[in-house]
């Protein structure tokens, strides 16, 4: 049952005590103090010994060290004398934890119980954070797979979790690494903020809508994560409260957004270090939350649980037993994160799993052309839906991301607020929208694949050359337009095109953790993959005519035969009269194929005698 009118639903979150209390009241927050607040509080303490105070003035010992109290005791065990440690420090453990606010604790279906510091928490709380509640992970394959219904929110959370928890384990397991808080706080944030930029449907907005809308613009939703996150800092007013945490915003603030968008200076990137956020020491935090070397991060690790959980589909990626066997190596002069040598089948596993998702799931044929109709009923829309930004400015649907407090309001809704709007002008986007309430799709006519060296750029002179391609043989009474075919190129990797991701990959051995390596696909095993990229060219007409849906499927078959692209899997149901002719379709007997599935005869070689 839900709340009372007026009255918002209570989180599934333990509360603590809410952000420090402003500057220069009694409850002011004791990491701000300077050293002589500092002074004054031990004298309070019964611990002002005028001596032991020279000496903390001396020092320069400030309330920042209360941050990371157990690190920093060295430094203020070193000003006192043996008879005044114990008290010093059981005055200021007293202080941190009268004054410290307390974990936040998440109940995450996938990670379990989940603690998010703080900071985190503040700003999951505000709009800009809140608005990924309404943006669906997975776009239009929710309308495919019912179970798909989680949201760019809960995944955010997750990231920014396992981040933490990577961080976290290397700091143990390596203290020569020198990760301090710092790091660890500014991963973490990174983690949590990197899809903060996505548009309506996550991927659908990028990745259809916006090369429609506007072809001329190269945008992307990491450049609008950046921005988002900019926005979210600045109209919330957190920066003093990063400061409080220890943060130095001129350069954490920049990390941050390295972390999410890579180089904020492009003209960097030919230098040795393209990076500013972090020395060149550092350099293996960055493949943490988003690794441009190898694309084996935590976001991965987070998509590839949750939404196999979700779809219903087994995961059989083992991230938290990677996570054991991670540390960090040199490699010419930089510092990367490695893995052990054993467990390179677990990684090609990992994008195995990866190309297994968007086969069945992110690529789903029926999930695809839901995707390509809510983006046409957008376009049709785009004009007349008005979002309103700062200064009162209007933006619309492919122009919001101009301005974040414009983009801020853009979510999934539109969808809602366009198939129940009842402005005249949105008529033809509302008919579309109802088309796929009543799951009346443009039909599928099939897919095919072009040969391995060539590849198929998405144009609209795909659609002409099938409408051109009228059957030899029979060819059916029945006129169709070029404007009615919908071409879908898909491509299909292991996330780096034509390259296995693995060969980016550094291992290291039991003999000597402190060196990396790498280890090539013939030294795992011979039956790994031997391309690592293929395209998927699906075609749709739209129409519900049974009588016109035979016919495009010929058109598509003949067109299929002219360009030698591969033998669609209901040809000779469909068009058992054109098959036939095309010779590389029909060249292999019966022997043939009883011969190819036979065993090979092997040399034997010396040694096995």
């Amino acid at each position: 049952m839900g709340s009372p009118a007026g009255v918002p639903a209570k989180r599934a979150r333990c509360e603590g005590p809410r952000g420090p209390a402003a500057p220069g009241s009694d409850r002011s927050d004791p990491r701000l103090w300077d050293t002589e607040r500092l002074c004054q509080h031990l004298s309070r303490c019964g611990v002002g010994d005028p001596s032991l105070l020279r000496r903390f003035r001396e020092s320069g010992i400030t309330g920042r060290m209360l941050l990371d109290l157990p690190a920093c005791a060295p430094e203020v065990t070193r000003v006192c004398c043996p008879a005044e440690r114990l008290e010093v420090l059981a005055c200021l453990t007293q202080l941190r934890q009268q004054h410290m606010e307390v974990m936040k604790v998440f109940n995450d279906p996938i990670h379990g119980h989940i603690e998010m510091h703080p900071l985190l928490v503040q700003i999951i709380d505000t709009p800009q954070f809140q608005r990924l509640r309404y943006i669906k992970q997975l776009g239009g394959t929710y309308f495919v797979f019912p179970g798909a219904s989680h949201n760019r929110f809960e995944h955010s959370l997750g990231v920014g979790y396992l981040a933490g928890y990577l961080v976290r384990t290397l700091k143990e397991r390596q203290p020569e690494l020198d990760i301090t808080q710092r790091d660890i706080l500014c991963v973490e944030i990174a983690g949590l903020c990197h899809d903060l930029g996505h548009g309506p449907f996550s991927h659908m907005f990028d990745g259809r809508f916006i090369p429609l809308a506007r072809p001329d613009l190269k945008w992307k939703h990491e450049t609008a994560s950046v921005q988002m996150f900019e926005h979210l800092i600045t109209s919330n007013k957190l920066e003093e409260v990063m400061k409080s945490y220890g943060l130095v915003l001129e350069e954490d603030m920049l990390f941050i957004k390295e972390q999410i968008g890579g180089p904020i200076d492009e003209t960097s990137c030919v230098t040795s270090w393209p990076y500013r956020g972090r020395p060149k020491e550092k350099s293996f935090l960055y493949e943490i939350v988003a690794n441009k070397k190898n694309g084996i991060d935590v976001d991965k690790w987070d998509y590839f649980a949750r939404d196999c959980h979700h779809l219903g589909i087994p995961n059989n990626f083992d991230y938290k037993r990677l996570l054991i066997f991670t540390r960090v190596c040199e490699v010419k002069n930089q510092k990367h994160i490695c893995t052990r040598d054993k467990e390179v089948g677990n990684l090609y596993e990992m994008f195995h799993t990866r190309y297994c998702l968007h086969r069945r799931a992110y690529q789903h044929k029926t999930g695809n052309i839901i995707e390509i109709m809510i983006t046409e009923a957008f376009q049709k829309a785009d004009k007349f839906f008005e979002v309103r930004g700062s200064g009162g400015k209007v933006y619309h649907i492919s122009t919001a991301m101009e301005d974040m407090e414009a983009y801020t309001k853009l979510t999934d809704c539109i969808y809602q607020e366009i198939l129940h709007s009842s402005h005249p002008e949105l008529e033809e986007a509302r008919e579309i929208l109802r088309k796929v309430e009543r799951r009346e799709l443009y039909r599928f006519l099939g897919e095919t694949r072009p040969e391995s060296k060539k590849e198929i750029l998405k144009s609209n002179s795909l659609a002409e050359s099938i409408a051109n391609s009228k059957p030899e043989k029979d060819p059916p009474d029945v006129e169709l337009k070029a404007e009615n075919f919908i071409v879908d190129v898909i491509n299909m990797d292991y996330g780096m095109k034509e390259q296995n991701p693995i060969d980016k990959v550094h291992f290291y051995c039991k003999a000597d953790p402190s060196k990396a390596v790498n280890i090539s696909k013939e030294q795992v095993s011979k039956f790994l993959p031997i391309i690592f990229m293929e395209q998927v060219v699906r075609v749709y007409y739209k129409s519900q005519d049974p009588d016109v849906i035979s016919a495009a499927k010929q058109y598509f078959i003949q067109w299929c035969m002219e360009n030698d692209f591969t033998k669609p899997q209901d040809s000779d149901v469909v068009a058992p009269h054109l098959t036939p002719m095309k010779k590389t379709w029909n060249n292999m007997t019966d022997d043939e194929h009883t011969r190819a599935s036979e065993p090979s005869c092997r040399q034997r070689l010396p040694f096995d005698e």
